[in-house]
C-alpha cells in the first residue's frame, strides 16, 4: 500500500521530468514510443496474465459482462496497444511548430506550441488507455501522471513496468510516466490538489467519476467522454442503410463511450423500420425501452421512463423514441444528450445540414456510425480522450490538444 505523501512524490518527479520531456527532440521522443511499443511486445505474456488476475477478480466482484469486455486484454488488443504507440510515432511532432507574426514596431513575435507539462490521468477499467495516453503524453512532450481503477490494477502495473522500461532504453526518465498504485480515494483526493505540480487532469469514465474529478479538483479539468449518444433515423432515410448503421453503433461493443443509447424515429417511417430493426436488435442480445409510440409499433418492449432518455446504458440496452419532426429530434438530443456523438440517417441534403448545424455536440454524423468518434479513426494514432466540453478541446484529444502555446518575442530595444 502507497502511504500518504507518495502522491506527492509522484507529482514533483513527474514535473522534474516534464522539464526534461519538453526539451528532448522528436527523434528522442519517438525513439521512446519504438522501445515502449518494443517492452510491451516482450512483456506480453506478463501483461495477460496480469489481465486474467484482474478479470478473474471482477467476475468475483459481479462486474457485468459489458465491463468484463472493457477490461479485457488478449494478444490482439495488446497487439493493438502496440500498433498505436508505433501510429503515434508517425505523427508530426506538434512542440515546436508555430506561427510567425511582425509587428509595425518592429517585434518578431512566434506563437510556438509547447508541452502542457504534467498530465494527469484518471479513469476506469480498460488497460489500453494506460498505453495509448502514456504515448500520446511522451509524443506531445508532457510527464504523465496515470490512476487507473481498482478493477484493472495489475494490468496497470504490468503495462507501466512495460513503458517504463522502454523509456529507460531511450535515455529519458522512468518517472516520466508514472501510476498511482493506491487506488483508494484518499490517494485521488490528494492528486486533486497538488496544482503546483500537476498542469491539467484528464478524467476518463462514467458520469460519476468525471463528476467527482470536476467538483473536487483544484487543477483544471478538461470533461470527456460520457457518451450518451443517438441515432436518428429521418422520414427520407435508406432504410436498409439505417438499420445497418443502428447495429453497429449498438452492438460492436456496447460499452464503449461511442456507441449508441438511444434511437430517435420519425413518425412516418417508424412502422415500416422499427419492427425489422428492433427484432434484429433483441435477436443480437438488445433490451430495447420505448415510449408508448413505438410500444403500439412493437409491443415486445419495456416502457421507457424519463430517466432512460438520460442513460447512458454502456450496455446492451437500448431507448427508442417515434418523433413527429426533424426539429423534435434534434431538441430531444440538445436536451438529453452529452455533446459526445450524434447521427442522422437521411438521404435529404437540407436536412443534413440542419442537423448539423443545430445540434450541440463535438461529432456530428450524416449516414454514419457514431462509432467512429475515435482517436485512431480520425487519423491521430490514439487518444486522450474525447472531450465533450469546448475549451481548448473538443472531440477526440490527440498530439495538438496536449499542447498550449507559448509566445516568444524578439526585438531590437523597442520600450513602450
Amino acid at each position: 500500500m502507497i502511504c500518504l505523501g507518495t502522491v506527492l512524490n509522484i507529482a514533483k518527479q513527474a514535473k522534474e521530468a516534464s522539464y526534461v520531456l519538453a526539451n528532448a527532440s522528436t527523434a528522442v521522443k519517438n525513439n521512446a514510443l519504438a522501445m515502449m511499443a518494443k517492452a510491451l511486445g516482450e512483456m506480453k505474456a506478463e501483461i495477460i496474465r496480469a489481465n486474467q488476475e484482474d478479470v478473474a477478480n471482477g467476475r468475483a466482484k459481479g462486474l457485468s459482462e459489458a465491463l468484463i469486455e472493457r477490461l479485457m486484454l488478449n494478444d490482439k488488443r495488446v497487439d493493438g496497444m502496440i500498433q498505436g504507440l508505433l501510429d503515434v510515432l508517425e505523427l508530426p511532432d506538434p512542440v515546436g511548430s508555430g506561427t510567425i507574426i511582425k509587428r509595425p514596431n518592429g517585434l518578431t513575435l512566434l506563437k510556438q506550441r509547447v508541452p502542457l507539462g504534467v498530465v494527469g490521468i484518471i479513469y476506469e477499467s480498460r488497460p489500453n488507455v494506460t498505453s495509448d495516453a502514456a504515448g500520446l503524453c511522451i509524443k506531445s512532450g508532457n510527464a504523465v501522471i496515470l490512476r487507473g481503477g481498482s478493477e484493472a490494477i495489475n494490468s496497470n502495473k504490468a503495462i507501466v513496468s512495460a513503458l517504463c522500461r522502454g523509456l529507460v532504453e531511450a535515455g529519458l526518465p522512468a518517472s516520466c510516466i508514472q501510476l498511482i498504485e493506491d487506488t483508494s480515494r484518499e490517494r485521488v483526493q490528494e492528486l486533486f490538489k497538488l496544482r503546483e505540480y500537476v498542469d491539467v487532469l484528464i478524467p476518463r469514465g462514467g458520469a460519476g467519476l468525471i463528476k467527482s474529478v470536476v467538483e473536487n479538483s483544484l487543477i483544471p479539468v478538461i470533461e470527456t467522454g460520457v457518451g450518451n449518444c443517438h441515432i436518428y433515423v429521418d422520414e427520407f432515410a435508406d432504410l436498409d442503410m439505417a438499420r445497418q448503421i443502428l447495429i453497429n453503433a449498438k452492438t460492436s461493443r456496447p460499452s464503449v463511450c461511442n456507441a449508441a443509447e438511444t434511437l430517435l424515429v420519425h413518425e412516418k417511417v417508424a412502422a415500416e423500420f422499427l419492427p425489422k430493426a428492433l427484432a434484429e436488435l433483441q435477436k443480437l442480445g438488445v433490451e430495447i425501452r420505448a415510449c408508448e409510440r413505438t410500444l403500439q409499433i412493437y409491443p415486445d418492449a419495456k416502457l421507457a421512463t424519463e430517466e432512460d432518455w438520460a442513460t447512458e446504458y454502456l450496455d446492451l440496452i437500448i431507448a427508442v423514441k417515434v418523433v413527429d419532426s426533424i426539429d423534435e429530434a434534434i431538441s430531444h438530443i440538445n436536451r438529453y444528450g452529452t455533446s459526445h456523438s450524434e447521427a442522422i440517417v437521411t438521404k435529404d441534403y437540407d436536412r443534413a445540414n440542419m442537423f448539423l448545424a443545430r445540434v450541440d455536440a463535438a461529432c456530428v454524423y450524416v449516414n454514419a456510425s457514431t462509432r467512429f468518434t475515435d482517436g485512431g479513426e480520425f487519423g491521430m494514432g490514439a487518444e486522450i480522450g474525447i472531450s465533450t466540453q469546448k475549451l481548448h478541446a473538443r472531440g477526440p484529444m490527440g498530439l495538438e490538444e496536449l499542447t498550449t502555446v507559448k509566445y516568444l518575442i524578439l526585438g531590437n530595444g523597442q520600450i513602450r
